[in-house]
């Protein structure tokens, strides 16, 4: 039989631990879902997608941001903007896939950071928003970019990295539908982003071949 203060003392590190537990849950702001790493199918020489699901849990509006440390091969739609309590967005990571890399599972070098900032109602996302409140900025996750090879992949991954991906696309014709019929006239829409990014990195490849048939 274990003494009385032992068993107090046992009690009260648990009590601790639960709390300090519940403390570190309580700061974060957003739920990610995958909330490691952001897998992708490995097509060398294309552009492939992956979705992450991001769910406010915290009882305000938050401003929220994607940075990453390949800006030029990767893209985030939405890249920003602000959720609402108990409200969930789907993001899409679009994600240029080079020559090089090997067809197999591995993990890259891309990382993706997403920082939070909680806001009053009515407060619009803007820029300067992570800037003027910087000491309350919180870095939600660090995700890490994963390929995976669809010949030696399971056909269970596949289909949930596909489904979380066929999600956000549906997420995101909805809200690009009441956009549509405030800009009847074709005002520049979400979707048209992708496009231009599109154009811009076949341009700067094509300059890299230009560049590098001169140097030989």
């Amino acid at each position: 039989m274990q003494p009385d203060g032992f068993g107090r003392d046992a009690t009260s590190l648990r009590s601790v631990s639960a709390a300090a537990k519940a403390f570190l849950l309580n700061k974060r702001r957003l739920r990610l879902d995958p909330d490691k790493k952001l897998v992708f199918e490995y097509e060398p020489g294309k552009q492939v997608s992956s979705a992450v699901k991001i769910k406010n849990v915290s009882r305000s509006n938050v401003a929220f941001k994607f940075q990453t440390t390949a800006p030029k091969s990767c893209f985030m739609r939405p890249p920003n903007g602000i959720i609402k309590p108990n409200e969930t967005i789907y993001a899409t990571v679009v994600k240029f896939v080079e020559q090089p890399e090997r067809p197999q599972q591995k993990r890259a070098k891309e990382k993706f950071k997403i920082v939070s900032l909680k806001v009053k109602d009515g407060v619009e996302y803007t820029p300067e928003l992570f800037e003027e409140q910087r000491e309350l900025v919180t870095v939600e996750r660090i995700l890490q970019v994963v390929f995976v090879d669809p010949q030696h992949t399971s056909p269970a991954e596949l289909e949930r990295l596909r489904k979380r991906l066929a999600e956000a696309e549906a997420a995101q014709e909805a809200r690009k539908k009441p956009c549509e019929e405030k800009n009847p006239k074709g005002a520049v829409v979400e979707g048209l982003v992708i496009d231009e990014w599109k154009e811009r990195r076949e341009k700067y490849l094509a300059r890299q071949q230009v560049e590098g048939a001169d140097s030989y």
